[in-house]
Order: C-alpha cells, then structure tokens, then sequence
C-alpha cells in the first residue's frame, strides 16, 4: 500500500509545535530524568548544573525532525507506540543512530492485538522522483527489503527492544508482539516513510509498493507513506521546532 500527503506551513508548523516537539526534544525522558534525580541539587548553584545537565538543547538535524514527523504521523493515525527513542543510546548528540529509524509496536484496533511495528524514515530537499536515497546499499528501497525478508534483522530489533523493555510500563505490550512474533517472523508491520518538500508525484512510492508487494508473505503488512511539505522547508525545519517544554537553560 502506498499514500501520499501534502501540508500546508499551517499544517507544518501546527504539528512541529504539537507532536514533533516532544518528539525530537525527547520530553518524556527528560521527566524521567528529573524525577529520577529530584532533591539531588542542595544548592542554587547545583540546580542551575543540574539543569544544564539534563536540558540542554541540541539543534536537530533536518532528518531527525523528519524521523519525528513521521513518528508522529505512525503514533496518531497508525497506532503505533515507539516507546524507547534511539537517540537515547547516542553517547555523542552529534551523531545518528545505526539501524531502523523506528522500533516499536501497533495496535490493531479489531482486535486489540499488539504486533512489532518497523519504520524506515528518509527525509530529502532531492528534486528527483524518486529521490536518490531510495537506492543503495543504505536506501530506503534495501532496508525495507531487509525488514520484510530477513529473519536476523527482525530479531535483532526484537532483542534490541526486549532489553529496554524490563521494568518498563510497555513490558505487556512487548510481550504479546514477541509471542506473535515468534509463531510467525513475517507477523510485522512495516513502514517506509519518505518526507520531501517538492510537489507530490506517485513515482515515488507506487513502483517501490508494487515491488514489495510481490512474494510478501500474508502476514506482513508494508506500507509506504509519503509527505510533501511546502517547497524549500527542509531545511528551515530545525529553527521552525520551538524549545522543549519549559524552556532550556
């Protein structure tokens, strides 16, 4: 299956500001972590460190605000949770995480059942269609494939998320995917996700969802998702992402 959206600067910036924002700044971590060390700071001095510590914001890169629209997107009209961010195991802000963009779990809303959900996110100011990162050794077109095809890459991801699962609210919900998961590997959801800022064109997903398509065993279920935001606004999308909830020293 193949879709694609178009957004209005209306749009864009209603949804920066209300879904992507607690998404790229991490938020729900970032309560974690001052619960966690609440009463710790003796001193106004030691509260204004602490405070530096645990909130200071790092300018996202064009393509983790990407990655977090598409999340967005995944989480409110997919039912879809991601429950453990992967720019939590980033040593160094400045880098990328390795491996699929997002890990997590759907819902399906039939019948309540929770599933593995992957998603695969490139974000592109490309003016081709499709864009040039659809193909090669790290296009979108191979990892879906991977994703689809490769038991070893699946159960990578699901020890990956069985690791961080322990102690967690999401345990149950990692529980009852892996127990489908290990009837039948190929009992995923899958998502492809390109978000462009060029005017919409089905050559971006309609060959690629026809390819996928064939040989996809019953169970698998592959979508790809494009959106087309407003021309140029790639790469004005990390000043256009307000501060984390209240504010950053």
């Amino acid at each position: 299956m193949a879709r694609g959206y178009t957004f209005t600067d209306h749009e864009l910036d209603a949804m920066l500001a209300e879904d992507v924002r607690p998404i790229v700044h991490d938020e729900a971590g970032a309560a974690e972590l001052d619960a966690l060390l609440a009463g710790v700071a003796a001193t106004e001095f030691a509260n204004q460190a602490l405070g530096e510590v645990l909130h200071t914001a790092h300018n996202p890169e064009p393509w983790r605000v990407g990655e977090a629209i598409a999340e967005a997107y995944l989480v409110e009209h997919r039912q879809c949770e991601f429950p453990w961010p992967g720019g939590r195991d980033l040593k160094n802000p400045e880098s990328s995480p390795a491996g699929t963009d997002l890990v997590g779990f759907q819902t399906q809303t039939q019948t309540t059942s929770v599933r593995f959900s992957f998603g695969e996110v490139k974000t592109s100011n490309d003016s081709e269609y499709p864009p040039s990162l659809m193909y090669g050794r790290h296009g979108l077109k191979q990892q879906l494939e991977a994703l689809r095809d490769d038991a070893a890459v699946k159960d990578a991801l699901v020890k990956y998320l069985g690791l961080h699962s322990y102690g967690r609210p999401w345990l149950p919900r990692f529980r009852q995917a892996a127990a489908r998961y290990i009837h039948d590997r190929s009992d995923v959801a899958i998502f492809g996700v390109l978000v462009r800022d060029v005017p919409p064109h089905s050559l971006d997903c309609s060959g690629r969802a026809a390819r996928l398509a064939h040989e996809c065993p019953p169970l698998c279920a592959i979508e790809l998702l494009a959106f087309y935001l407003p021309a140029g606004s790639i790469e004005t999308l990390p000043s256009r992402v307000p501060p984390p909830a209240g504010g950053a020293p």
